[in-house]
C-alpha cells in the first residue's frame, strides 16, 4: 500500500471516529437533556413587593415594604420551641410575645432591611423528598419566620392601606457549607431555595436579644426635681425652672456644682442593661426590691416621676445588680453593671461647687501676696488713671501687666480637685491658718472680695495641696496649678521699667 492509499484509509477512519462521537454526543446526552423537564425558574424576592393582582410594570422600580409585624419561632432541641413576636405600633418597634418590651431599634430595623433586601440566589430542588427536608434542616426547620408588610404604590401611597397588606412565611434550613448560603422554603411553595446566609445569622437571636438595653434615658435638662436616697445619705436637688441653676436642699443647703449633676445622667447612659432576669431568678429578685439599696426618683417638668430602685444579690451563684424602672413609658427589670449604683449614691460633698473663689477678675482692684511664714507681704493696686497695676510694697515699680492678667484669670477659673471637709475649725488640721500662704483679692475700697487660703501637701498624693477659697469648704487643689500661679516679686515686678533690682 503506497503513501496515497494510506492517508484515504486514515482520513475515512477519523470520519467515522468523529461520526461516532458526534452521534454519541447527540443520543447519549444532548437528547436525554432535552427530554428533561426545565429547571424551575428562582424567584427573585424573597418577600414580593407586588401581589398577582397588582403586577408592576415592566421596568418600574420596585418599591420597599414596610414592615409592621414580624414572627420568628425558633428550634431549641426536639420539641422546644420559642416564638418571638415584633409590632411596629405608632412608629416603634415593641416586643409583645412573650414578654412585653420595647425593641432594640438598631437591630429590629437590620431585620427589616435584610427581609426587604433578601433574594433567593438558586434553587435546590422543586420536588424535595423527606428525606432531603431533614437534610437540608427544613424539618423540622431552625426557624420559621411570618412577616406582614404594606407594599407603597409608585407614587409611593398604599402604606395605610390594608388590601395592599402581604404575608409572607418562610421556614429556615441549615448552612450550606459550600458557600455559607442557607436553605429557604417559603409556606405554600414546594421548592427550595438557597438565600443569603446573613439572614440566618439575624434571626437566630433569642427574645431578649431583641429587647432594648436602654435603662437610663432621662435627660438632666428635663428635671426639677433629683432625690438620691443611698446607704448612708440622701441626697435632695431642686430648681424652680429647668433655665435655674441646682440647689442641695438635703442634707445641707448649697448651690450645687451643675457639672456633677450632669455628669450623673451623662454616666449612667454607659451603663446598658447586661441582661434580663431568669424566669427561676424573678422571686428572689422581686423579693429583694422591697428594700432597694438605692432609690433615685427623678422629677420632670412634664409628667409622671420616675423611678429606679437598685439592689445587689447573689443569684446564680454571682453577685449581680438589678434596677426596676417605674414611671417611664416602657417599666423595665434588668440585670446592670454593680457601679451603677454608685452613680445614684454619691456623697453629698460632691456636689459642691468646685469653684474656688468667688470673684470676677475685672472687679479686683488691689490684691496682697501672702508668701507665708516670715516672709513680706507683695501688695499690688491698680491705678485711677491708667488702670495699670503697680507694686506698692515690698519695693514700688510698675507690675508686668500680662503676668497679673494671668493671675487674675488664673485664680478666677481655679478649680479644686475634690471637696474634703467643711467647716472653719478643720482648716488647722489641714495646714491652713491665718499665716498661711495666699492671696487676699480686694475691691476699691479695700473691701475683701476672696481669698486664697494654701495649706499643707495631700498625704500620699505629691499631685494635691489642702487649700481653701470663698467659703468654708477645706479642698483638694492640683499642686501643678498651684505652682504656675506668678506669686513671687520675681514674676511680677517688671524691671525693664527702670524699677528698683
Amino acid at each position: 500500500m503506497n503513501t496515497r492509499q494510506k492517508n484515504l484509509v486514515t482520513l475515512l477512519a477519523t470520519a467515522v471516529v468523529v461520526g461516532g462521537l458526534g452521534l454519541y454526543a447527540y443520543l447519549g446526552v444532548m437528547k436525554p437533556q432535552a427530554e428533561q423537564p426545565a429547571a424551575p425558574e428562582t424567584p427573585g424576592a424573597l418577600f414580593p413587593t407586588t401581589s398577582p393582582e397588582t403586577p408592576g410594570s415592566e421596568g418600574d422600580t420596585p418599591a420597599a415594604p414596610v414592615f409592621t409585624w414580624i414572627s420568628i419561632e425558633r428550634s431549641q432541641g426536639e420539641h422546644a420551641q420559642s416564638k418571638t413576636v415584633l409590632e411596629l405600633r405608632d412608629g416603634t418597634w415593641r416586643i409583645t410575645s412573650p414578654v412585653s418590651a420595647l425593641a432594640e431599634r438598631k437591630q429590629v430595623l437590620a431585620l427589616v432591611d435584610e427581609l426587604s433586601d433578601a433574594r433567593f440566589t438558586g434553587t435546590v430542588t422543586d420536588k424535595p423528598t423527606d428525606e432531603e427536608l431533614e437534610r437540608f434542616g427544613l424539618k423540622p426547620p431552625q426557624a420559621t419566620v411570618s412577616a406582614r408588610a404594606y407594599v407603597p404604590d409608585a407614587q409611593g401611597g398604599g402604606e395605610q392601606d390594608a388590601s395592599r397588606q402581604h404575608s409572607v412565611t418562610f421556614h429556615l434550613g441549615i448552612e450550606n457549607v459550600f458557600d455559607g448560603s442557607i436553605y429557604v422554603r417559603r409556606e405554600g411553595d414546594p421548592h427550595v431555595y438557597l438565600a443569603n446566609g446573613a439572614l440566618r445569622v439575624i434571626l437566630l437571636n433569642e427574645t431578649s436579644g431583641w429587647r432594648s438595653r436602654d435603662v437610663f434615658t432621662v435627660e438632666e435638662s428635663s428635671l426639677l426635681r433629683i432625690e438620691l436616697k443611698g446607704r448612708k445619705d440622701t441626697v435632695v436637688l431642686e430648681r424652680a425652672t429647668t433655665a435655674k441653676p441646682w440647689q442641695m436642699t438635703r442634707p445641707m443647703v448649697m448651690r450645687a456644682d451643675p457639672k456633677r449633676v450632669e455628669r450623673i445622667f451623662s454616666d449612667l447612659k454607659l451603663y446598658k442593661a447586661l441582661g434580663f432576669p431568669e424566669p427561676e431568678w424573678m422571686p428572689q429578685v422581686t423579693r429583694a426590691l422591697e428594700k432597694p439599696a438605692v432609690v433615685a426618683t427623678l422629677v420632670p417638668k412634664i409628667g409622671e416621676p420616675i423611678r429606679f430602685q437598685l439592689v445587689t444579690l447573689n443569684v446564680g451563684g454571682f453577685e449581680r445588680a438589678f434596677v426596676r424602672t417605674e414611671g417611664m413609658a416602657e417599666p423595665m427589670l434588668a440585670q446592670v453593671d454593680a457601679n451603677t449604683l454608685r452613680v445614684l449614691d454619691p456623697p453629698p460633698l460632691d456636689f459642691k461647687s468646685k469653684k474656688v473663689l468667688e470673684m470676677q477678675a475685672g472687679a479686683v482692684e488691689k490684691l496682697v501676696i501672702h508668701p507665708g511664714g516670715r516672709g513680706d507681704p507683695i501688695t499690688l493696686e491698680r491705678t485711677q488713671e491708667d488702670g495699670r497695676w503697680e507694686v506698692r510694697t515690698p519695693v514700688v515699680g510698675r507690675a508686668r501687666q500680662f503676668k497679673m492678667a494671668s493671675l487674675l484669670n488664673s485664680l478666677e477659673k481655679l478649680e479644686a480637685e475634690a471637696v474634703v471637709a467643711t467647716g472653719a475649725k478643720l482648716a488647722a488640721r489641714h495646714g491652713i491658718t491665718d499665716s498661711s500662704r495666699g492671696v487676699t483679692l480686694m475691691d476699691g475700697t479695700g473691701q475683701v472680695i476672696a481669698r486664697l487660703q494654701i495649706g499643707n501637701p495631700v498625704p500620699d498624693n505629691d499631685r494635691r495641696t489642702y487649700g481653701r477659697g470663698s467659703s468654708e469648704d477645706i479642698y483638694e487643689l492640683s499642686t501643678a496649678a498651684l505652682e504656675a500661679l506668678p506669686l513671687s516679686l520675681e514674676e511680677l515686678l517688671d524691671r525693664g521699667q527702670g524699677n528698683a533690682p
